[in-house]
């Protein structure tokens, strides 16, 4: 059972995403998307989770067909330099993690199990894992000697051009693009929209409604009235600036997203194959926009005299209670928001259409449907939020005003209060891991690469840990299997365009 008409309203990345996965799925739906052309799009630049891998594959696209049209690289992981003022712990690598990773990933949860007990150990993550000296090495996270191993990893793109990407294919298989403004949302007699008011199209109707307008939230927030949820008690910040810079045609790629604590926030550097994204998300409440400008220009090394593009953005961060309400699907920033650190906006998107499309049904039972998925895709939120929050929460700076109201705020969830309460004592925090599985966004092996990447470890424990060198045997592991079997990654990259 399917909806027989869709109005997808607005494109970008969620529009055109949305429009795949449904035509995919019910390709007997009449589906029209509705994109304005006097309403900009957000996207700066992109990077995603692992999980969009999968997007493409039920897609049947292959990484040759869309990759070298959106200037994309692959991603193994994040690096977070600066975020702690630990000694030997001031940065550390957040990786996607493979099946190669696990006599190595288990010496790692050893060593920091050691180490919280004020054993002198190195539990540092940067050692243990094959996607980490990935991204050191310039690698590409494909394994041409065991083709069947699946390894972790996701993209960085660049999201106006996968849009495109998406649209093109879309419209070749005969969704119905009309590019028109929304002047008014009409609603039914049971409260359902019933039709879109468009300025030269006239009234357009349809059974189902996915709203895609961004943090406008046309349809679900302000015309359905359903109640957005803000983030900013302990998530708080609020604005971001976004520069691109050139990058050498002949240098190296590195397959990581950089994430670098900055004054009031973070900057971010994404490697296209032609460009960096930069950008500094940041909080209004400690800078304003012409300092945090000034701030991520210093960073990157742009002269006053340097006449570059730079883009200021206003963010809505939280979530509607609502994704699915009437006949109203919210994806995207119309649902809600949480900051880019981790990249999961697009995991997000994926999610609650993949959700949607298995839970809809058009009968009395459908009240009971929507609340399945509005308690998955609110869940699956509240746990992004948590490992994000710890970012802050953990972070050891003492230099900035905005870091340490970070730390010192005490408005965290109890399942987060739980696990970091539970962090010294290292079987309270397997039991508590255990606890919590069915409701973490992230798993075991990404909570202690936080916790022990920020160096959450008793003083005795760091002062000497420079000296023990067991980590050494898991690094040559993972450095010996990168030469190996993973080939170059800027020469990886070259082979789709030849």
């Amino acid at each position: 059972m399917y909806p027989n008409k869709i109005i997808i309203a607005g494109g970008g990345t969620a529009g055109w995403m949305s429009a795949s996965l449904l035509q995919h799925n019910w390709p007997n739906a009449q589906i029209t998307l509705i994109e304005s052309q006097s309403i900009g799009t957000i996207g700066v630049g992109e990077g995603s989770t692992p999980y969009l891998k999968q997007f493409f594959k039920q897609l049947n696209i292959a990484e040759h067909q869309w990759m070298p049209s959106c200037h994309a690289t692959y991603k193994s992981g994040i690096e977070f330099p600066n975020w702690s003022e630990k000694p030997g712990y001031e940065s550390y690598f957040h990786p996607f993690f493979s099946p190669l990773d696990i006599e190595t990933g288990e010496l790692f949860f050893e060593q920091a199990k050691a180490q919280k007990r004020g054993v002198c150990s190195n539990a540092h993550p940067d050692y243990y894992f094959v996607n980490t000296q990935i991204a050191q090495e310039c690698k590409a996270p494909i394994s041409e000697t065991y083709q069947n191993l699946d390894i972790d990893y996701g993209y960085h793109f660049d999201a106006g051009l996968l849009a495109s990407f998406l649209k093109d294919r879309c419209l070749g298989l005969g969704l119905v693009n009309i590019i028109d403004d929304i002047n008014q949302v009409e609603l039914s007699a049971n409260g359902d929209i019933s039709g879109l008011v468009t300025n030269k199209s006239g009234t357009l109707n349809a059974d189902l409604f996915v709203d895609c307008t961004g943090f406008n939230g046309l349809l679900i927030q302000k015309t359905l009235k359903v109640k957005f949820i803000s983030f900013k008690d302990n998530l708080f910040n609020d604005s971001a600036v976004a520069i691109q810079t050139p990058k050498d045609s002949q240098s190296p790629i590195k397959t990581s997203t950089r994430s670098t604590a900055l004054s009031s926030g973070w900057a971010w550097q994404i490697p296209l194959t032609n460009r960096y994204g930069n950008g500094y998300v940041y909080s209004s409440e400690f800078i304003n926009a012409e300092q945090a400008e000034q701030e991520l220009k210093q960073h990157l090394n742009i002269s006053h005299q340097e006449n570059v593009q730079v883009k200021h953005l206003k963010m809505k961060v939280g979530r509607v209670e609502q994704h699915w309400y009437k006949n109203c699907l919210a994806v995207g920033l119309s649902q809600g928001f949480i900051e880019p650190l981790e990249a999961t906006a697009l995991m997000l998107v994926q999610f609650t259409l993949e959700a949607f499309i298995k839970e809809y049904t058009a009968d009395e039972q459908q009240v009971q449907q929507q609340e399945i998925l509005n308690n998955k895709v609110n869940q699956l939120i509240e746990g992004v939020r948590d490992y994000i929050v710890t970012h802050y929460k953990v972070n050891s700076k003492s230099n900035s005003p905005y870091w340490i109201k970070c730390r010192e705020h005490g408005l965290i969830s109890d399942n987060l209060s739980a696990l970091l309460n539970a962090w010294g004592n290292p079987e309270s925090f397997e039991e508590e891991l255990e606890k919590q599985q069915d409701s973490l966004a992230y798993l075991r092996p990404s909570w202690y690469v936080i916790l022990a990447g920020m160096g959450l470890f008793p003083e005795q424990a760091l002062q000497h840990n420079h000296s023990v060198t067991h980590h050494s045997q898991a690094q040559k592991y993972c450095t010996s299997v990168v030469n190996k079997v993973f080939p170059d990654h800027r020469e990886y990259l070259n082979r789709f365009s030849i």
